[in-house]
């Protein structure tokens, strides 16, 4: 881990509407190397905290600091060289092979007429080999399945070369064991330094594989830290107005949903 963190947001502020605050007065830090999740119900605000991050729209109040970089100083190409977003999936209508596709990640560094380097090349194609999918490269989008274009998406993240990898429901689509690939390739991923903020509905698995889980609620966190800590009967019924038990296993909180006239049980705690 870093000294310094790698992510800083300082007092975010963002609404879509003049008066109306989506976001209000954000605060939180990242080490490098950390996968942290994103919890809430819809319109919580999760996405639009990735979007107010990358600077694709723009915040009322505060400031992202990534590596010691205001990202309000960047250009778009500055910006994209520091964080990248990868969506929960990508239109199969593409007329592009997965190589192409992967590729676009090089293009913040693209330079007058050139593309790709040879060393972009390298990077690119060394990249799909370490996510299985290098022999898939003359394939069309259209031709791969949902658990082929997760790994194509997080592919083109990495060879983006970002600080921070912001990745929208990156289990979404996907059957429990691509699921389990693609948690395991974010956990390999924050291994090497990349940074990671995701935002999810599968709370098991954030609770397994994440290092720090944000709890949001109407633009505000409500609670950030160790699932272990965060993770609680009362605080999911805060943020999501359901009774569940988190079950314990190994210091790992499990949530299971309660039916009403089980719902005064609360947490059970492993020994």
């Amino acid at each position: 881990m870093s000294c310094d963190p790698t992510i800083t947001v300082d007092g975010l502020v963002f609404g879509y509407k003049k008066g109306k605050n989506n976001l209000n007065g954000v605060n939180f830090a990242i080490d490098q190397g950390e996968v942290v999740a994103l919890l809430g119900p819809n319109g919580s605000g999760k996405t639009t905290m990735m979007r107010c991050i990358n600077r694709v729209v723009k915040i009322s109040e505060g400031k992202v600091v990534i590596d010691g970089t205001d990202l309000s100083t960047l250009s778009r190409e500055g910006i994209s060289r520091m964080c990248t977003t990868v969506p929960a999936d990508v239109p199969t209508d593409f007329s592009l092979t997965l190589k192409e596709f992967v590729s676009l990640g090089r293009s913040p560094y693209v330079t007058g007429w050139l593309w790709e380097s040879d060393e972009d090349m390298l990077l690119i194609e060394r990249t799909m080999e370490d996510f299985g999918i290098l022999h898939y490269a003359d394939r069309r989008l259209s031709e791969l399945s949902s658990g082929e274009r997760a790994r194509a998406l997080l592919a083109k993240g990495v060879v983006q070369e970002p600080k921070v990898m912001m990745v929208d429901e990156p289990s979404a689509h996907l059957d429990v064991k691509y699921k389990i690939q693609v948690m395991e390739m974010l956990r390999d991923l924050a291994a090497k330094g990349f940074t990671i903020i995701m935002a999810s509905h599968d709370l098991n698995l954030v609770t397994r594989y994440c290092d720090k889980v944000m709890l949001l609620s109407k633009g505000a966190i409500i609670a950030y830290g160790a699932p272990a800590e965060v993770v609680t009967s009362e605080a999911i019924k805060e943020v999501f107005d359901i009774d569940v038990k988190v079950i314990t296993d190994h210091g790992i909180p499990y949530i299971i949903p309660t039916p009403p006239e089980d719902a005064d049980e609360g947490d059970v705690r492993d020994a």
